[in-house]
């Protein structure tokens, strides 16, 4: 997709969602530039007329990742995205309007060489199918994309990549489960309307984690009622714990008890948006507690650990130096900038 690979060996790519009107090109690349700072590999937008597909040009050229336009109910914005510089193009078969309509808009991808992401979703599914399961399973949503997989293949296209979304986590993890004995195909994981920043992160973290712990999936996007931003940075955390890839260190932090006596809340709070930026992995430690905290500060890359108005600064096990509480912060933030920001 555009110069991101996708399957086969390649890294499995973290992708988000603009929340902007894709109409208004200056707020939309605006936030593009954000997402990309953040590690965003692959970028999709909603195009809901043909004003939002022309659009798509302009952003290309504005943007440095790959854009996928987001097509629903007209096939013709598929066409107008696709003539307008799309990388790829998401269609949900469940509502793009019959078989030769489909059949148009696979001709077009193909002339174009440009990717279709088979994005099947238990809210849409088509009404036959809903009616034969008793429902949207999963294994209704996997019948539903064999079902224009087959007929995609039949034109000669084989640039497909498949998703298979509901809010429900385990319906989730069994529809890939169920696909990815059936085809070859990369696909793409997310967890549909998952939630708030909370809510949607725990959905998406048992339900990805599952599925790539089994090798099971090539891109991933975490859907938050939230700043896609952190969209972005859940996506590495959860690719970070089944220890496929890295970005931006990782904080180990106390979760606080009566032992702590520093302002622990607000100095994670302060390192970690200085800290965002940071493209490389150190293991940062802040901790709060005389128990464990030297200790844990010492396994850590950069660490501070602080009781009672002060703290203490430890790089790869040694102690470095000793500072006010107040210091603490900045004086972590800088060492760690110092060591691993080139």
């Amino acid at each position: 997709m555009g110069n991101v690979p996708v399957g086969g060996g390649a890294p499995v790519s973290v992708q988000s969602m603009t929340n902007t009107d894709t109409r208004d090109t200056p707020k939309t690349i605006d936030q593009i530039k954000r997402l990309q700072d953040s590690g965003c590999e692959i970028i999709r937008v909603a195009v809901p007329d043909e004003e939002a597909a022309r659009a798509i040009e302009k952003i290309r050229e504005a943007v440095g990742i790959p854009v996928v336009a987001d097509i629903h109910f007209d096939h013709r914005l598929a066409l107008s995205s696709i003539e307008h510089g799309a990388h790829a193009i998401r269609i949900n078969p469940g509502n793009i309007g019959g078989k030769k309509k489909l059949e148009s808009v696979v001709i077009k991808a193909s002339e174009y060489k440009v990717p279709i992401r088979i994005g099947v979703n238990s809210g849409s599914l088509e009404k036959d199918l809903l009616e034969a399961h008793g429902g949207p399973t999963p294994e209704a949503m996997v019948q539903s994309a064999l079902r224009h997989i087959g007929f995609i293949e039949e034109l000669g296209f084989r640039d497909i990549k498949i998703s298979l979304k509901s809010s429900n986590v385990l319906d989730t993890i069994k529809a890939y489960q169920l696909i990815s004995q059936e085809v070859d195909y990369p696909l793409h994981l997310g967890v549909t309307e998952a939630g708030t920043l909370i809510s949607g992160t725990v959905k998406s973290a048992v339900a990805l984690g599952t599925l790539l712990l089994q090798g099971i999936g090539d891109t991933i996007r975490v859907s938050l009622t939230r700043d896609p931003v952190e969209e972005v940075k859940v996506g590495y955390e959860i690719l970070r714990a089944v220890g496929l890839r890295e970005r931006g260190p990782e904080i180990i932090s106390c979760p606080t008890c009566g032992r702590c006596e520093i302002d622990l809340f607000s100095l994670v709070e302060r390192i970690e948006k200085a800290l965002t930026p940071l493209r490389s992995s150190p293991k940062i430690a802040v901790m709060g507690c005389v128990v464990n905290g030297p200790g844990e500060a010492r396994e850590a890359d950069i660490g501070i650990a602080g009781a009672r108005g002060q703290g203490i600064l430890f790089k790869r096990g040694k102690l470095v130096k000793k500072v006010r509480e107040e210091e603490l912060a900045e004086v972590l933030i800088q060492e760690v900038w110092k060591t691993y920001g080139h």
